[in-house]
């Protein structure tokens, strides 16, 4: 049985800090609301001591064209889905299955591909885990070294900050932390943008300080508004992530050596 629903909760999560006190209180409602109710505007404004205009805000805001769109959207999210098991395993794989669900709604494939792109192009690849995202870090760097890309892991700091200055044209920087605005981050991707170098972040926040830094920002499910959240590794969804863009780059990669092959065989031919 398919379980990905088109959600837009994770969009709101996201957004969350961009809004201001009264979307807040729309975005935890709809957030944590799991019944289906009248979710006309005039009800839930009722229901929210909001206005219709704060509805239509929150609704641009996380994206869509008006309430009704994002309405129509969240409706969309109530699908029944039979449970055959009980208890912990239940809890946790249902943790495990919403977090997939909010990555099915969040990942954009062509930004993945653009970036699988970049890793093609680049002559080296630096990334950067924040916290407990070093360890993160360091998978991706044995995964890409396997096949062959240039690649080193960083979890330090002050190396990080080392580093920066060091970021040229050719390089590729990715950055994965947690959305805080660390002013070792922001130090990171400034100087790595501003001498040249391509820049990913990949955060569960959507914040506007990063947009100036940053040639990609990829957005990754957050775990605060996740049933039973506690149970759920912090690393799981950029591993998860990582792994799709992995999985773009070996295609892109396949694809040019296969266009690089033929190239060398008409050569030969004089074609």
């Amino acid at each position: 049985m398919d379980y990905y629903v088109k959600s837009v909760v994770p969009m709101i999560e996201s957004n969350y800090d961009n809004f201001t006190i009264v979307e807040k209180t729309i975005a935890d409602f709809f957030i944590r609301n799991r019944e289906r109710i009248d979710l006309s505007a005039k009800s839930v404004s009722e229901m929210l001591y909001v206005s219709e205009a704060s509805l239509s805000r929150f609704a641009k805001k996380c994206g869509y064209r008006g309430y009704r769109e994002f309405v129509y959207q969240y409706e969309e999210t109530f699908v029944e889905k039979q449970e055959s098991i009980t208890g912990n395993t239940r809890i946790v794989l249902n943790a495990y299955q919403e977090l997939l669900n909010k990555t099915y709604n969040l990942v954009d494939e062509t930004q993945i591909a653009r970036i699988g792109r970049y890793l093609n192009q680049s002559e080296r690849v630096f990334v950067y885990g924040i916290g407990g995202f070093g360890f993160t870090a360091e998978e991706m760097e044995l995964r890409f070294m396997r096949i062959g890309v240039d690649i080193d892991s960083v979890k330090d700091a002050d190396l990080m900050r080392t580093q920066a200055v060091f970021q040229k044209q050719g390089s590729l920087v990715f950055v994965i932390s947690t959305g805080k605005e660390q002013e070792d981050v922001l130090y990171l991707l400034n100087e790595a943008q501003r001498r040249g170098a391509k820049t990913v972040l990949l955060t569960a926040k959507n914040k506007g300080i990063f947009e100036e830094f940053c040639d990609e920002i990829v957005l990754l499910p957050s775990l605060k508004h996740l049933n039973y959240g506690n149970v759920i590794s912090p690393q799981f969804p950029a591993l998860v992530m990582l792994d799709i863009i992995y999985s773009y780059y070996v295609e892109q990669d396949s694809y040019s050596g296969i266009m690089e092959q033929n190239k060398g065989q008409y050569k030969e031919a004089g074609i």
